[in-house]
This record gives C-alpha cells, structure tokens and sequence, in this order.
C-alpha cells in the first residue's frame, strides 16, 4: 500500500513538473519584433510593402536642449557667441569628444517657460516651437546688428535624450546624437531589452506642452512604423515590463528550465522518501 501511495504521488509530480516545464519557457512569439500578427492587426501589411512613416513635427519643450551658432561678417559679434559655444576657431565644439555632454555644457536649455537668454539678443520664448520657426526668430533678432546676408543661424536639437528602464540590457538616461531617431535605435542604445521583457506592451511616457501621456506600444507589431510612436522625442521615458515568467523565477528558455525543474523533482522526492 505504501508503495502505491509513493507511486502516485511520483506520478503526480511528474505532471505538475512538465506543467511548469511547459509555462516556464519564453515563446518566440513574445520576443520577435515587427512580426505579421494577422487579421487582427489592423491594417494587414504584408511583408516587403512600404510603410509610410506619420511624422509630426517636433515642438520644443521645457528643458529641452537646442545648439545654436550664429555667424557673421562682424568679428566683434562673433566674438560674442562664441562666449556661449566656446567656439574661438569658427567650428563648433558641440561636435567634441564628449558628445551630449558637450551640447548640455554649450548649448542654450530651455528653462521651465521655455526662454533661453543669448548673448546680445537676451531672452527668447521657443516653447511650443519647431526649430524652423526658432531659428527664424533668431535670425530676426540677429538682423538688428547686421544687414541682411552678412550672418548665419544654424539651430538644431542637442541630442535626442531618453530613458530606458526596466527589462533592458543597459538602462538608463541615454542619448543618441541625432536629430530623430526611432525607437528601435533607441533600444540597441540601452542594449537591447531582455528575453524577459514584454515586448507586446511597452509603456512610452511622452511629454507634450500640456503634460505628459502615457501610451501602451506593441513593438511584435510591424504597423508600429507607421505610427508617431516609432520615432522617439526627447525626454521620452521608455520603460519594459516584465513577462509574468520572471515572477515564477523560471528559466528563460528550455534548458534553463528543464534544470529547474529536475532539481524541484528531486528536491521533493527526497523530501517525499524522508517522509515515508
């Protein structure tokens, strides 16, 4: 009787060590990205169409950082600028070594109402602006010193920079040198997420003049690039859930889990034997 009473007990084990073996794996299905999810992912594109991209036009916002050079035909103005950009040799140092720290140390921030102080011009309001528009306001002022095509105003983004927590490789503030960037560039700049994460429901917080949202982004979708979502905007905060596996503290694939759960087996079969 004994004996039957450890052979079922055996054989219930076994089952619920295959049940954990089963759920404990990642599927490929929730680390793949763009993938073709169907009719269900509306619109269908197929594979090889293109996708038109939805660009909407930045607008520059609290703390943001711009890099500004202004050129002229006047050396003493010059002179001035270069105060702010550290610039003595007519090339701009924001391009150095350091890379976005050189912009934050060189370039123009953006204070809690959007005003930046330059040299001569004094302060200038670019909240809600696109830096065509700021650019343009800058060359307005700077054509009170000097006659119209004796200067040149050059405006652009310093950096794009972002956050990345949770389930990635290498989270943290991060910036990419560039004056857009997508958000696939902007997880292989945190290393890549983790086999763990939730792939199919990204959190992105975004900041808009009015606040900030919060949007749920599919990244196994392939239909996110036509979406505002796929090109990233300063300050975003891109954070990566992790899948309920992480909570079980299983393996992340076949091997791992199979080891897990071959010493559960054994550890409770043992306790099984003392026990009888």
């Amino acid at each position: 009787m004994k004996y039957f009473n450890m052979k079922n007990q055996f054989r219930h084990l076994f089952l619920l060590s295959m049940l954990l073996l089963l759920f404990s794996c990642v599927s490929n299905e929730r680390i793949v990205y763009m993938q073709d999810l169907g009719a269900d992912s509306n619109p269908l594109i197929s594979t090889g169409q293109t996708i038109p991209y939805q660009v909407d036009e930045y607008l520059l916002q609290a703390f943001d950082i711009v890099d500004i050079s202004v050129k002229t035909t006047n050396p003493e103005i010059n002179e001035i600028f270069n105060v702010i950009t550290g610039d003595s040799n007519g090339q701009n140092m924001s391009t150095g070594q350091n890379g976005g720290d050189v912009f934050f140390m060189n370039g123009y921030t953006l204070d809690e109402n959007g005003v930046i102080e330059m040299p001569l011009i004094g302060e200038l309001n670019l909240l809600g602006m696109d830096t065509k528009t700021a650019k343009a306001l800058i060359e307005q002022q700077v054509s009170k010193y000097v006659n119209e095509g004796e200067y040149f105003v050059r405006l652009r983004l310093g950096g794009i920079r972002f956050s990345a927590i949770g389930e990635f490789n290498n989270p943290g503030k991060q910036t990419i040198l560039q004056n857009r960037a997508n958000i696939f560039e902007a997880i292989a700049t945190a290393g890549d997420m983790t086999i763990l994460a939730k792939r199919n429901e990204v959190t992105l917080l975004r900041q808009y003049p009015e606040g900030s949202k919060l949007h749920k982004i599919n990244l196994n979708d392939k239909n996110l690039l036509g979406t505002e979502f796929f090109f990233i905007r300063p300050n975003d905060v891109i954070y990566a859930e992790p899948l309920k596996v992480r909570e079980l503290g299983s393996g992340t694939n076949f091997i791992q889990s199979l080891a897990l759960v071959t010493s559960m087996v054994t550890a409770i079969a043992l306790i099984l034997s003392l026990r009888n």
